[in-house]
This record gives C-alpha cells, sequence and structure tokens, in this order.
C-alpha cells in the first residue's frame, strides 16, 4: 500500500512541474530595461497641449541670491512660488568660519530658496545646505503647529559631489521658515529613501493628485520617474505606483527640469543663448518640452520648440511645475517653466521669468 501511495505520488509531482514549466513558458517576456512591477495603475487624466502658446506669469524678477534659477514650484493654496538657486561665492551664514566661493558651494550642493508672491516679489528665505542641484522641488500646503498655515518644501538631500557638483542622494521634507539655515543633519528634516540605491534624486509634487514623482539615477545608469501617493510616502510606505525609463535629451542639449500632472510627465531640456562650442544654439533657442506617458514611458508629443521669453537676454530654461490659479477647478491649471536671464547687456545679474501653458486635452 505505501509504494502504491508513493508512485501515485511520484506521478501527480510529473504532472504539476509539467504544468507549472509550460505556464512558466507563456510568461511574456519583459525588455531588460524594464521592471516586473514597472506598468503603472494611474488613472488616465487630461494633458497638456503643447502646441498651445505660452504666456508669462512672471517677468524679469530678482531673487534672492544673483544665481540662475535652478527650479521652482508652487503653494497653489496659499499663492506663493518658491524657487531655487545655488547660493553662489561671498556669503558667510551662521556657523560658518568663512563664506566659501561659487565652487565650493556648487561642489557642497547649497542651495537658496526664496520665497514670493505670485507677482514675483520677495517675501522671504532660507538656506538648505549640503542638499544638491536643485533641479527640481515640490510643495506640500499644510497647516503648522501653531495653527497657521505653512508650506512644506520637499527637496533632495545628503548630497554628494559628482566632479559637476553635488546631487542628491535622498529625499527631505521640512517646513519652510523664514531665515533659517537647514543641513541634512537638521532635527526637524524628516528623509525619506523612496527607491534605495538611487542617486541624483530629485522630487516634484502633483498635489492635484496626490502624488510625489521622484527623477533619480538608478542602479543601471539610466534616469526613471517613479510615481508614488504622497500620503502613502508620508507614513513611510514607499510601493511605486508606476517607474518608467526616460529617454534621452536631444543632441547639444541639457535636462533642464521636470513635472507632472495626472497621468502625465513634462520633461524640459535646452541651453543658454549663445552657449559656445558644440552646445551653440540657434537664433529661435533650443529649449524643448516633452510628454511622457507615466503609464507606458512612451513620448505622447514632443521634443516640442518652445520660442517663449525668446527676447529675453541670456535665456536659459530652468524647471517646471504646475499652477492652479485657482484650486477649486483643476481645469485652471498651468504647465509652467522658467527660464534664468541677464537684468542687461552689461548686467549679468541673473533673473527670473515664468512662463506657462494652459490648454489641456
Amino acid at each position: 500500500m505505501k509504494s502504491l501511495i508513493s508512485r501515485k505520488g511520484s506521478r501527480l509531482f510529473v504532472q504539476m512541474g509539467a504544468v507549472l514549466l509550460i505556464a512558466l513558458l507563456l510568461l511574456p517576456i519583459l525588455p531588460s530595461n524594464h521592471q516586473a512591477s514597472a506598468a503603472g495603475n494611474l488613472p488616465v487624466t487630461l494633458k497638456f497641449n503643447l502646441s498651445d502658446s505660452s504666456d508669462p506669469s512672471m517677468l524679469k524678477k530678482n531673487l534672492q541670491r544673483h544665481t540662475v534659477l535652478q527650479s521652482f514650484a508652487f503653494d497653489n493654496t496659499n499663492q506663493h512660488t518658491y524657487t531655487v538657486q545655488l547660493i553662489g561665492g561671498g556669503l558667510q551664514l551662521p556657523g560658518e568660519t568663512s563664506a566659501p566661493n561659487a565652487a565650493t558651494r556648487s561642489s557642497n550642493g547649497d542651495l537658496c530658496v526664496t520665497k514670493l508672491d505670485w507677482s514675483g516679489n520677495i517675501i522671504s528665505y532660507m538656506y538648505v545646505l549640503g542638499a544638491g542641484h536643485g533641479v527640481s522641488i515640490g510643495v506640500e500646503p499644510g497647516i503648522g503647529q501653531s495653527g497657521q498655515p505653512v508650506a512644506y518644501l520637499w527637496m533632495e538631500t545628503d548630497g554628494v559631489d559628482t566632479g559637476s557638483g553635488a546631487r542628491g542622494t535622498k529625499i527631505a521634507r521640512f517646513p519652510f521658515t523664514d531665515g533659517a539655515v537647514v543641513t541634512p543633519n537638521t532635527p526637524w528634516l524628516q528623509k525619506h529613501t523612496l527607491v534605495p540605491g538611487a542617486t541624483n534624486t530629485t522630487v516634484s509634487i502633483d498635489m492635484a493628485h496626490g502624488y510625489i514623482v521622484q527623477r533619480y539615477k538608478a542602479t543601471d545608469e539610466s534616469y526613471k520617474l517613479s510615481v508614488f501617493d504622497l500620503a502613502q510616502v508620508k507614513l513611510g510606505n514607499y510601493t511605486a505606483r508606476s517607474t518608467i525609463t526616460l529617454p534621452g535629451v536631444s543632441a547639444n542639449t541639457s535636462f533642464q527640469g521636470y513635472t507632472t500632472y495626472g497621468s502625465y510627465a513634462y520633461l524640459l531640456e535646452g541651453t543658454y543663448y549663445g552657449k559656445a562650442g558644440a552646445n551653440s544654439v540657434p537664433p529661435d533657442g533650443n529649449t524643448h518640452i516633452t510628454t511622457i506617458d507615466l503609464n507606458t514611458g512612451a513620448i505622447v508629443e514632443g521634443p516640442k520648440l518652445t520660442k517663449a521669453g525668446y527676447s529675453l537676454l541670456y535665456r536659459e530654461p530652468e524647471g517646471m511645475a504646475i499652477q492652479i490659479p485657482n484650486p477649486g477647478n483643476p481645469g485652471s491649471a498651468r504647465l509652467s517653466f522658467g527660464f534664468a536671464s541677464y537684468v542687461s547687456s552689461t548686467d549679468t545679474t541673473k533673473q527670473a521669468s515664468i512662463y506657462y501653458k494652459d490648454v489641456l486635452y
């Protein structure tokens, strides 16, 4: 009786193994540059029409420092704009024994955040040291312990010098605080490692849909975007709803920023006017915007040339964000992108301008 059961068990085991092998052979083979979990499950939303004309929302405004605008983000609830710059040289902050030069500030990843009203007037500022390059930031409106409105900034932190300036390795959340100087060791910075092993980490917030998005260099050296639920990330749950591999930038251009709105990402690339050598730009500039499907990674539109701000001196594209002038009406959303420029041909102090497109379809 015992041997009969063993023989039947053996036949059953072989049959089950054959079925499992056939099932495995029928599974789809994924491309080598995608993970099995890469396909997104984001509800499909409207997207911005890149053929729409561009309008200015802020023109040639001074920021706290005289350096190039790196990126910006909006507090749509309280109608404030937050800009990010490298600090540059010549400034000695509390606790420092000297005023580092611009190269040292860049290798350290020392940034200045300026708070402005929506007309572009400076309200206040703070400094974030040891962060990175400031390619993108996020703003989350909230209520502070005092019961007053507060803006929580999401930025890169724990910057590591790459040889061309520092780049972040983690993400930090902290309240914008007038005049404060924070470092990676400041106790009230809440740090998050959304993707283990990621470098060149930057972040964008889509408050309209409750997403936080990280752009980063993966361990395979490709650049990716991962989309997370903001509420879950704040609880320490880092399960991505979508991860896509980004396309490379166009020839002779540089990556300059990104943002997301719903199920689409928007990428900004280009260089400043008159850049010498291989990157010399044509008369209309080489600023392009590209729309990417966050569920598939496919290019939906672009790279599309924009001549917005074509008359600005220097005109370097810098940063993207979503502005919603009427938070109660998502249809008022604006795809905003920035430019750094000179004051004049004899004054190379940098100023910031922001343009937008607002047709959704």
